[in-house]
């Protein structure tokens, strides 16, 4: 992942996250494979029409009509600021069920380049995200898995999904404060 070209609000009281072992599905954006556990994926389809939806950051891609359900899709490559590429057959979109903002569980779409597999990562091919000095954006990194000669970056659909919720909210609040009559410029009567 690449840092940030825009500023985004930070999420309150984060603390580092740490992968757990167990089942990964593994995708591709931009030739890297990422992590994301089999517990949260729902399913996965070909891409599909997608409605696009105003005032919306780029990597929000719109909604799918899924049988009836309207799910948000975000395109992982924007968000982690990857190069953008042409789409091509193993392009797809992974469903997954996240928890909600009242305890329940919504679904969230996100588009990947592919999925290469489901991998199983014990604790001892787990390590902790590395120090980048700052540098770089890792908020959504829980771990990195060594498989073979390869790592793969383990990624949290869940703090994706809240740090998307937190800047449409803030957004939301500014545009509000914008329209509120005391923000807008008084004109005077003739």
């Amino acid at each position: 992942m690449h840092p940030s070209t825009t500023p985004e609000p930070h999420l309150p009281h984060l603390q580092p996250l740490v992968a757990k072992p167990g089942k990964y599905l593994v995708i591709t954006l931009g030739g890297e494979s990422y992590g994301i556990p089999v517990l949260a994926v729902r399913e996965i389809i070909r891409l599909c029409p997608i409605t696009p939806v105003a005032n919306m950051p780029p990597h929000v891609r719109g909604v799918i009509n899924l049988r009836g359900k309207i799910i948000p899709l975000v395109d992982l490559r924007t968000r982690f600021h990857l190069p953008t590429a042409d789409e091509h057959d193993r392009n797809c979109i992974v469903v997954t069920q996240l928890g909600g903002t009242g305890g329940g569980s919504r679904l969230y779409g996100v588009v990947v380049d592919g999925v290469e597999e489901v991998a199983s990562f014990g604790a001892s091919d787990i390590e902790p995200t590395p120090d980048f000095g700052g540098a770089i954006d890792v908020r959504f990194i829980t771990g990195m898995a060594k498989s073979g000669h390869l790592v793969r970056t383990l990624i949290d659909l869940d703090r994706i999904a809240a740090a998307d919720l937190v800047t449409a909210a803030v957004a939301q609040t500014s545009v509000h404060q914008a329209l509120t009559p005391q923000a807008l410029p008084q004109q005077d009567s003739p």
